[in-house]
């Protein structure tokens, strides 16, 4: 029996608040397993997890009691948590509900039986959800329930708190960055006001006029003072060390990050995945909004539509051949193609969904997302393909100036 997805009315909404948290999905197991423990022991359950869900993937980004760290969407039994507004989601028997008895992990090890969610809820819109599940068939307190929801909102407030750190962060660059171009821009003027100052000293002294020059050199004491307070500024701001922990990446970390998160979607469905860097590239720095969120969902829809034992390959590069340093991520498959048609209405953002070669479900959104974010990044994305073998996605973002 097929079912249909169940997809919240704000879908798009959604996926897009998420994707403001520019979260790496990896590196949270440490700031939640407090949390995630703590739920299992009020439920009185063997495991607890703390999940995040966006247009491809349920991303498990803490756990207490099995080790799992994703899987795909339409796997999951938090779809449904997030789909019932703030409600929590609850299964007494996983084995006799037909939409979870077949899946993998109630038919076999670990034979999950009960389980309850709640909604993790980010301005009225549901992320993910922090479920409590066992083996064995119970049920929840009302006291029990009311707990777990106070633990849901502190996930949701952490989460908030690393946001609001993470546009400090990006904040104290701009000011940085502010401050050196005010530096710039007053050593212009300054500068011309000095040699002006000197070509005037120059001929006060042939015209002996001692009390003009006796200004203008005051003048000149003072703005020569301003010129190397402005120097001093600069050369401080330059030669200081300023590491803003978080928000930037180089090639090799995000090759890492890549490699970690999406080899395992790569592998269940027996596809080749690598990641490339073009030597040039090595070393330099950029900024990482929302470059996970972006190229993940392309690896996701890339793997979504290329059959058993294709590939999905990965390039990472920096054009450096003028004053910025624009990136370039392409994003290459030999899955089944894309028609002109649909290639107008993805680069459009209209882009809807569609099955892929295992028949995966669809949640509508994935590229209209990737489209949106490139977009308020002043990016550009450029997709080329012929049906039956396979598309190439090119991501183009302008970086900042060297």
């Amino acid at each position: 029996m097929k079912f249909n997805q169940p997809i919240p009315d704000n879908e798009f909404d959604r996926v897009l608040n998420l994707s403001d948290f520019n979260l790496d999905y990896s590196n949270f197991q440490d700031n939640f397993k407090d949390l995630a423990k703590l739920a299992a022991s009020v439920a009185g359950t063997p495991i607890s997890l703390v999940n995040l869900i966006d247009s491809y993937t349920q991303w498990t980004i803490s756990n207490y009691g099995l080790d799992i760290e994703q899987m795909p969407r339409e796997d999951s039994v938090c779809q449904y948590t997030i789909k019932y507004d703030e409600k929590p989601f609850e299964i007494e028997d996983l084995s006799k509900d037909d939409r979870f008895k077949d899946k993998f992990y109630v038919k076999d090890d670990p034979s999950l039986r009960y389980y309850y969610g709640i909604p993790l809820v980010s301005d009225g819109l549901n992320i993910g959800a922090l479920c409590v599940i066992d083996k064995e068939v119970k049920t929840l307190s009302p006291e029990k329930e009311e707990l777990l929801r106070i633990i849901a909102d502190e996930i949701v407030n952490r989460l908030k708190a690393y946001k609001a750190i993470e546009s400090l962060r990006n904040r104290v660059k701009e000011v940085q960055a502010t401050q050196n171009k005010v530096v710039h821009d007053i050593r212009g003027p300054l500068g011309g006001i000095i040699g002006l100052t000197e070509i005037i000293s120059e001929q006060g002294k042939e015209n002996k006029i001692d009390e003009v020059l006796e200004f203008i050199n005051l003048i000149h004491k003072s703005g020569k003072s301003i010129l190397d307070l402005a120097d001093e500024i600069l050369s401080t701001e330059k030669n200081k060390s300023v590491t803003i922990k978080g928000s930037e990446l180089d090639m090799q970390s995000f090759k890492e990050k890549l490699e970690k998160l999406y080899i395992p979607q790569a592998k269940s469905k027996n596809i080749h995945f690598e990641v490339n860097i073009i030597p040039r590239a090595m070393g330099i720095p950029f900024p990482k909004n929302k470059l996970l969120q972006i190229t993940g969902n392309l690896i996701s829809n890339a793997i979504k539509f290329t059959p058993d034992g294709g590939n999905v390959i990965v390039e990472l590069d920096m054009d450096i051949s003028n004053s910025k340093h624009n990136l370039k991520i392409k994003v290459q498959d030999s899955g089944e193609g894309i028609s002109p048609e649909k290639i107008n209405t993805i680069l459009n953002g209209n882009a809807t969904s569609e099955q892929g070669t295992k028949g995966e479900k669809g949640y509508g959104f994935g590229l209209q997302l990737i489209k949106h974010l490139i977009s308020g990044l002043n990016g550009k994305l450029d997709i080329s393909s012929v049906p039956g073998q396979g598309s190439v996605f090119e991501v183009m973002i302008s970086g900042s100036g060297t």
